[in-house]
Parts: C-alpha cells; sequence; structure tokens
C-alpha cells in the first residue's frame, strides 16, 4: 500500500501548494473508517480507495479530487456520514463524495435497474462536475483489476459487461485513453477468455516474429524526418488486444492481414510542424488510400488532435503513422485531466460544462420513461464511430457513423427534430432516412405544424432522437387514449341516465388503482378497464337500469342503423399508426364507407368495414364494439386501398395498369405478384386513394381495359 507520507509527496510533485493537512486527515480519516473490513482478495479494504487516489496522482489531479478518492466508499460502507465529511473537509469534497456513492438505499426490482439509476446519478453530478467522473473511472479500473478474486463467476460477467457497457465508452468520451484501453482488455479477458488469450498469443509471436522491426521502422522514419530538417520524438506502440480483436471483427480478416497492429506516433514542436511531417511521410512512402485522417482542424468531442495516415512504410510493412505536437499527446493520453487548472478551485466544473454530449445525456434523461429506457439511450449516445457533418452556417456537428438527417435535427436542438419535415444534403434533396457521410453539409427543413413520426425510430440511430421521439408517441398516445376513455364513458353514462363530471371521476378514484383522473381516462381508452366498472366504483350503491354493452360501446345492430343519433364521431385522421385509432389491415376502411371500432386492449380502437369478415369473431363480445364515423371535414388527403387484380401475361400489360390508375389520381405503394402462369398474372395492388369513390371510379376504369380480366376489391 502506498504509505501517508508517500501519498502527499506525490500530489507535491506536481501541486507544491496543495493542502497537506487536509490530505493527512483524510488518509487518516478513511483507514479509520474502514478499520478491519477486507477485500474479496482478502487485503484491507482500505487499500482500495488508496489505489485509486495513486491512479488519480499519475493523472495530477488536485487535492480535492484525491481526497474524494480516499473518502469514496466510506459512506456507502462505513458508519461515516455525508454531513460529517462536509463539516470536516468542506462543501466541494462533500458534493464529490455524495456523486461518486452508489444508490444502495433506494428499492431497486433488478440488477438492471440498479445499473441504471447508478448511472443516472453518476450523469447527473458529472454534469456539474467532470471531477467525479474521473474518480469514479479509476474506482471502477481498480476493482477491474482485482475482479479474479470475486468467486462468482455470473458476478464477474457482470461488471465485465457495465465495464464495457458504460464505463469503457465513458473514458473515450472525455478522452481518458489509457484508462479506456485498460478497462476494455481487463472486460475483453473476462467476457472472451478464449479470444484474448488467442489474440494476445498471437501478437507475442508476431512480434517475436518481426524481431527488431520495430526499432527499425522508428529509426527510418526518424532518420527521414531529420534528413527534411525536422526534429520529431518517434516510438511504436502495439495496439490492445482488444483494439485488434475489433478491427478483426469489422474487417473480417485474420490478425497477420491487419496493417495498423502497431502504431507509430511522431510528436512535434507546433502545429504547423504536424502538417510538415505529413509532407515529409507522404513524399517518402506511398499513401494507402481512405486512410487520412484530419483530427486538427475537425477533432474529436472529447477534445482528440492529432493526425493520422497509413502508408507502405519502412520495411515495406503497412504501418499506421499518428502525428501530434507534445499537447495534443497529453491531451490524447489523458483527455479532461491534461487541461486541469489547480489553483481555481471551480475548473472542473467549468472543464465538465464543455461537454456537449453531457447535456444531451441530461436531455436524455428528462425524456427517458424510466431508468431502463435511459440507459438504453445512454448507451447508444455513448457508442461512437464518427462521421462529422456541418450546418449551413459552418457549425460541425458530430454524430455516430450510420445517422440520418434527423439525428442531425436532433442534434442541433430538440425543437428542431420535432418540427424536421425535409432535408438537402450538399444542396440536393434526400430522404430523411439518407445515411450521412464524413464531410455533409446538411440543411433542415421545418414547420410549425409538423410533428416527429414513429417510424423516424427505425433509422435514428443517438440516444438523443431515439428519447425524444419515444417522448413525442408517449405523449400522443395518452392525449389520444385521454379522448378516447373520455368518449367511451360519457356514453356509458348516457345510457344509465347519468351526468357526467369530473367530480363524480373523483370519486371513482378511491376504489380504483389509479391516482388521477388523466390515469382514469388513459385506461379506459386503452381497454384496461371496462367503463361500468368506473361507473360502479362512482356510484356503488346505483343498479344497472338498462343493459350495458361494455365499455359504453353501441352493439353492431345499433351501428347498422343509418342516422343514429348515438354513434360516436371519432376524427380519423391527424392520427399516428398504432396510437389510440388505428384501421384494421384485413379491410383497409376508406372515408365514405359504413365503419364500426372494436375496443383492443393496449392500443385502443381498431376500425374495420362494416362488412370485415374479421367482426364475424366478434359477435359474441359486444362489448367491445363502438360505433364510430367518419369526419369527414378532417378525413386526410391518401388512404390505402387494397385491389385483387388479374391481368393478361402480355408485354405492356403492368405499365396500362399503373399507367390508368396514375391517370385517374392513384398512386401504387405497394405491389405483390401472388401467381404467375403462361396467360395470366394474379396479383395484389395497393393504391392511395383519398375516398371510397375514389377507389371505384379507378377500379371501373381498370374494367374498361382490355388485357385486364378481372379487378376486385382484395380483403385480408
Amino acid at each position: 500500500m502506498i504509505r501517508q507520507y508517500e501519498l502527499v509527496e506525490r500530489v507535491r510533485a506536481y501541486d507544491p501548494t496543495t493542502d497537506e493537512d487536509a490530505l493527512n486527515r483524510a488518509y487518516v480519516y478513511a483507514m479509520r473508517a474502514h478499520g478491519a473490513q477486507t477485500r474479496a482478495s482478502g487485503d484491507p479494504y482500505f487499500s482500495h480507495p488508496l489505489e485509486v487516489a495513486g491512479i488519480l496522482t499519475d493523472m495530477s489531479l488536485d487535492h480535492s479530487t484525491i481526497i474524494t478518492a480516499l473518502l469514496h466508499d466510506t459512506v456507502e460502507d462505513t458508519s461515516a456520514t455525508l454531513t460529517e465529511i462536509q463539516e470536516l473537509f468542506g462543501d466541494e469534497v462533500g458534493r464529490l463524495v455524495d456523486g461518486v456513492t452508489k444508490l444502495n438505499r433506494i428499492e431497486i426490482q433488478s440488477d438492471r435497474t440498479m445499473q441504471a439509476e447508478n448511472l443516472r446519478k453518476l450523469v447527473i453530478a458529472m454534469s456539474d462536475d467532470i471531477r467525479v467522473l474521473l474518480v469514479k473511472l479509476c474506482d471502477r479500473l481498480h476493482n477491474m483489476r482485482t475482479l479474479s478474486f470475486i468467486a462468482s463467476e455470473e458476478k464477474r460477467q457482470r461488471i465485465a459487461a457495465e465495464t464495457m457497457d458504460i464505463y469503457a465508452p465513458l473514458a473515450e468520451r472525455i478522452g481518458v485513453q489509457e484508462i479506456r484501453d485498460e478497462l476494455e482488455d481487463l472486460a475483453f479477458r473476462q467476457l472472451n477468455a478464449d479470444a484474448y488469450e488467442t489474440i494476445t498469443h498471437r501478437l507475442e509471436h508476431l512480434t517475436a516474429e518481426g524481431g527488431n522491426i520495430i526499432v527499425d521502422i522508428v529509426d527510418e522514419l526518424t532518420e527521414t524526418c531529420e534528413k527534411a530538417g525536422l526534429r520529431a520524438e518517434i516510438s511504436g506502440r502495439k495496439k490492445s488486444p482488444f483494439s485488434v480483436w475489433l478491427k478483426m471483427r469489422r474487417k473480417n480478416v485474420a490478425i497477420e492481414q491487419l496493417s495498423d497492429i502497431v502504431a507509430f506516433r511522431l510528436i512535434v514542436d507546433n502545429e504547423p510542424h504536424c502538417y510538415q511531417a505529413l509532407g515529409i511521410i507522404h513524399r517518402a512512402y506511398p499513401l494507402m488510400p481512405g486512410r487520412f485522417k484530419d483530427y486538427i482542424s475537425t477533432p474529436k468531442p472529447n477534445g482528440y488532435r492529432s493526425l493520422h495516415t497509413g502508408v507502405i512504410g519502412p520495411k515495406r510493412q503497412r504501418v499506421e503513422i499518428q502525428i501530434r505536437t507534445r499537447e495534443m499527446h497529453e491531451i490524447a493520453e489523458l483527455g479532461v485531466a491534461a487541461h486541469w487548472v489547480y489553483k481555481e478551485g471551480d475548473a472542473g466544473v467549468r472543464e465538465g460544462r464543455q461537454y456537449r454530449w453531457l447535456r444531451e445525456l441530461l436531455e436524455i434523461l428528462e425524456q427517458a420513461s424510466g431508468p431502463e429506457e435511459f440507459l438504453e439511450h445512454t448507451k447508444l449516445e455513448m457508442y461512437q464511430d464518427l462521421v462529422f457533418c456541418f450546418s449551413p452556417k459552418g457549425d460541425l456537428i458530430s454524430l455516430p457513423r450510420g445517422a440520418s438527417p434527423v439525428d442531425f435535427a436532433y442534434a442541433v436542438h430538440s425543437e428542431v427534430g420535432n418540427t424536421c419535415v425535409g432535408t438537402k444534403i450538399n444542396g440536393g434533396l434526400r430522404p430523411l432516412t439518407t445515411e450521412l457521410k464524413n464531410g455533409d453539409q446538411v440543411e433542415i427543413a421545418t414547420s410549425k405544424t409538423s410533428t416527429p413520426s414513429p417510424t423516424w425510430e427505425q433509422f435514428v440511430v443517438t440516444g438523443k432522437a431515439k428519447a425524444a421521439i419515444r417522448r413525442f408517441v408517449r405523449h400522443q398516445k395518452r392525449e389520444q387514449f385521454c379522448n378516447l376513455g373520455k368518449a367511451i364513458i360519457q356514453k356509458t353514462l348516457r345510457q344509465e341516465g347519468v351526468r357526467y363530471s369530473e367530480k363524480m371521476l373523483h370519486k371513482a378514484l378511491g376504489p380504483l388503482p389509479y391516482e388521477h383522473i388523466e390515469d382514469l381516462l388513459a385506461g379506459v381508452g386503452e381497454g384496461l378497464i371496462p367503463a361500468k366498472e368506473v361507473l360502479h366504483a362512482a356510484i356503488p350503491e346505483r343498479e344497472a337500469t338498462t343493459p350495458i354493452t361494455g365499455d359504453g360501446a353501441v352493439p353492431i345492430s345499433k351501428v347498422r342503423k343509418k342516422g343514429s343519433k348515438n354513434r360516436a364521431t371519432v376524427p380519423l385522421t391527424g392520427l399516428i399508426p398504432g396510437m389510440a385509432v388505428h384501421y384494421a389491415r384485413c379491410c383497409h376502411p376508406l372515408p365514405g364507407e359504413r365503419i364500426v371500432g372494436i375496443v383492443t386492449t393496449g392500443k385502443g380502437v381498431t376500425v374495420h368495414t362494416i362488412d370485415c369478415e374479421t367482426l364475424e369473431g366478434f359477435q359474441s363480445m359486444p362489448e367491445l364494439w363502438l360505433g364510430v364515423a367518419w369526419d369527414m371535414a378532417e378525413v386526410g388527403p391518401t388512404h390505402i386501398g387494397r385491389l385483387g387484380v388479374i391481368l393478361a401475361n402480355e408485354p405492356g400489360s403492368l405499365g396500362e395498369l399503373s399507367t390508368i390508375i396514375g391517370k385517374n389520381g392513384g398512386n401504387i405503394v405497394n405491389l405483390k405478384i401472388s401467381n404467375r402462369s403462361v396467360d395470366f398474372f394474379e396479383m395484389q395492388v395497393d393504391v392511395e386513394v383519398e375516398n371510397v369513390r375514389h377507389l371505384t371510379n379507378i377500379i371501373a376504369a381498370l374494367r374498361a381495359t382490355p388485357m385486364i380480366t378481372s379487378v376486385e376489391r382484395a380483403r385480408g
């Protein structure tokens, strides 16, 4: 273990003005608090916070962070309290310790929920002070170094998976590459021991086989730079086993085929020398196409700056070369810690707030419906293989590979994403599903009346976009369920001669498992609770005087009567598919047709045509029927009508079919050939039309065409 005076000397070596008294008091306080506690390895428990503090001194962190490392487990694992720590060591240390402390006193349902809650608290704490994350990462690093002492295989696997999923990406995001590499390798060794051992063995074999190849390449690169009059510090470093394994999987090649198992670094005096060194290397050796990246002009979100290139270098070896200044190198290795200003107490706060991705994690936290959804979206936000795109004003937006213009819109601002209607990429109109590439200039068109589409969730890749879309869908779905539930309850009460009022609904909240009227209305609209139960809960002494058909629905006999005064009119336009009201795919109802609604648990109302064969299965369940009608003033511009077509197997017949549909204002959205013979095609055609009359006109035009044998309205 590190001795007390050794720890103080380590901190004094890089910060002569450190508070030695506070460091000494924290050392003694933590040692006494943990007392005789031991770790799974049998070592005194105090050795763990001491090792964490030691790792942080290697990163030259201020004394408040070192004290936090010494105390970070005292509140959780000993009788020490946060109040006591604040009194002894000040509010700053108390805030940092609280940020690192795990949530061990809340009720949890599962390990995954606990993991999500811990991450939620960590995100909130590190958004105020990034030092919380630095302590947490070093805490996790030492735990991973001693992971083998944990007896339970299942627990080791869980800790390693959590490290790979959350902590290694967090280390990447703040640029602490050394910690990230070690976390990934330690987790990889636990999660895939066979692959780790195989790759490690092959790396050792290739290194031994190559002999002094690394030294030879370094010597030749040094000589090349010196001949051109440039002084550079050059070194070679093998890639970590996990990064080699990732490249093998991504490129689907054997380890021997990888060209960049060893990366060579050229460290020069200043930024102009970086580009001078690049020119020297490219003049001396053939460039490998597609391998040049300029992270100096466009730094990574974590502040990483460097030039990367791949060449057929010395000894005819394919090598990767990274060119950077000394300052860039320190930032590449230590990330945020390389910027630290020790004499300014709020330096860490300012450093933490400059990270845009932290603000985006906080937005996801606000929009997620629960901790597990937050965990899912946070993982999406942290994993990256980046592309860099530009706004029309020249602002740089970094996005994960595979991102779409919708992801770009949400990255600019949530409101831009919510009102996005179209995009121009490099000046040309493109679909919102287009995959963005490095250097694309993206312009987003918005409309105040536009709202997110649930289908966007199928192609967006950022956690922020997914969280915002889901939040909107949840809100829209709940609003529609509330409206539908209110209409169902009102109809039921009218049948019973009871006047609807919110006061009556308040009475129903007591016996029923709902806290608010909106929750009750949504429950009825979603089909989770019948309206008659609401009536009975509100007026338990009342006996039903007339038959109640379930959720206040109108049975089929009443629906069939034209002009029935009790028919509910439900607007069927402007609704998001899959929400409170949606159209059955078995009959494709169209405006102008007689329709009926079936209350479906979890979906609200499914609208069918009155003659749909599916309705026969609901004849014995009249409580599920609801009379609905088209509100023709609000009917949308297009609906889908399905046709069954038989046409002659002759040249031009399919073109004739599409021409007639187009001339009559229809638009084919899907076409499926179900049978083909020597003489005929049998197919199903889905056509966008305005209403049932529009579809009837198209059918009539098709029947008048000699090449078309028959056309019928298709079902199913």
